[in-house]
């Protein structure tokens, strides 16, 4: 069943949003497929991130295009609230930022995830992870609960 686009907005959120969000990541974090990002973190990066409401102006799915440099850029911390998934809203997100990245001038998006085949519907393709710049690794992988061991699959889209 796909979404029915006038029953959800994706917005910007604002700095009050940021609790409601972590909220909604907190079992994924948990789990260990998510990275915690502190709520000053999410706050330094906000401008990053968009959000999709509800009618009941619920936060359901956020995800965030992080930029790396010039070229590349990545998806991160993307969630749907459990009730809401499989309804089409993650790819509304993806695309989302992939318009962003399109706007900004970005040449590709790298993603690392559990779920490729979100991904792969939308025309990303599988990379060894070996090609993944150096500074993604160390500056975010190694705050992971798996690192150095990572089960994720890297994903790239050439825009």
């Amino acid at each position: 069943m796909e979404v029915d686009k006038v029953e959800f907005k994706i917005i910007k959120p604002k700095i009050a949003d940021i609790p409601n969000m972590r909220n909604l990541v907190l079992k994924e974090v948990q789990n260990g497929v998510i990275l915690d990002r502190s709520e000053d973190e999410i706050a330094n990066t906000i401008r990053s991130y968009k959000i999709i409401k509800n009618a009941n102006d619920e936060i359901i799915a956020f995800s965030a295009l992080y930029i790396y440099s010039m070229i590349l850029g990545e998806i991160r911390s993307l969630i749907v609230k459990e009730d809401f998934r499989r309804k089409g809203l993650a790819s509304l997100l993806i695309n989302a930022l992939i318009e962003d990245a399109k706007e900004l001038g970005l040449k590709e998006i790298l993603v690392l995830t559990y779920r490729r085949e979100v991904f792969e519907k939308l025309d990303f393709k599988e990379i060894d992870k070996a090609k993944i710049p150096n500074h993604k690794i160390w500056a975010d992988c190694i705050k992971c609960k798996r690192f150095p061991i990572c089960d994720e699959i890297a994903l790239i889209k050439t825009l």
